[in-house]
């Protein structure tokens, strides 16, 4: 074969199995599809929107691929363990991880309170742990394995005029995270990368714009070089990327996708 044709090859995911946490919408559906249109089979983790996973699943299915749809909780230990033994059960093998669940609950620090903020790093940062940890483990074995998560350029920044301590920190904690497991791993030829979005438009940032169009518009759209916020399909071409074996020699990096915003 030639290079050429052997170029073609290497955003390939045939024959690869995946995990998307939070993958019934916004940009888990996303990069849920994503994989699958690159030749994945993908497993959806829902906590409770079974019915819009199982729509997700069918699509895939639709398109030739395999599916599963599992409701858990990636902040409890117990149900992570299942989530890994589900898949590996179904497929034989897990291959990409991809940890998008999240949630953000905003409010002033002085006023955040501690049941707020526990559940935020409960998702947003053991949920990740604990999921590469369980996954991580079947990929020690099989001796390979790509493992992103979806960090945020709110680990690098404090975003304004919102106020969100617990989320930001919460980010930060998965870009180091993210690094340490790159290093932990790389012996058993996993790699470990992050995305870090930027303003992305999804269910939460349309809710946004109809109550704070001036904050959306003229902060969030203007801060970024490119004059706009994105989309969630603009997220895809690097999760391909990273799960894929084009980025065979690519660990331990937090790739920020966000039209330029943090360069000012």
């Amino acid at each position: 074969m030639s290079e050429i044709a052997n170029y073609r090859q290497i955003f390939s995911l045939e024959g690869r199995t995946a995990i998307v946490t939070g993958g019934s919408r916004g940009i888990g559906k996303a990069l849920a599809e994503g994989l699958a249109a690159h030749g994945a089979d993908v497993a959806i983790v829902v906590k409770s929107t079974v019915d819009r996973a199982e729509s997700v699943a069918q699509e895939i299915r639709a398109a030739g691929r395999k599916a599963l749809v599992i409701k858990a909780d990636v902040s409890r230990e117990a149900d992570t363990n299942r989530i890994a033994e589900e898949v590996a059960a179904a497929w034989g093998r897990i291959d990409i991880l991809v940890n998008n669940a999240g949630i953000v609950l905003p409010a002033n620090a002085e006023d955040c309170s501690l049941d707020d903020w526990r559940s935020t790093m409960a998702v947003n940062l053991d949920g990740v742990f604990l999921m590469s940890r369980a996954v991580g483990r079947w990929m020690i074995a099989q001796k390979s394995g790509s493992i992103i998560s979806v960090g945020s350029m709110s680990g690098r920044i404090v975003n304004w005029p919102f106020r969100h301590a617990a989320y930001n920190v919460s980010k930060a904690g998965v870009h180091m995270l993210t690094k340490c497991l790159a290093t932990e791993w790389a012996e058993h030829n996993i790699r470990v990368n992050a995305i870090a979005p930027g303003y992305v438009l999804t269910e939460l940032t349309q809710d946004v714009l109809r109550e704070h169009p001036d904050v959306v518009n003229n902060q969030w759209a203007k801060g970024a070089v490119q004059n706009r916020i994105g989309s969630v399909e603009e997220l895809v071409g690097a999760t391909i990327y990273l799960a894929s074996d084009a980025a065979s020699f690519t660990t331990g990096e937090i790739l920020t996708i966000d039209g330029g915003l943090t360069l000012r």
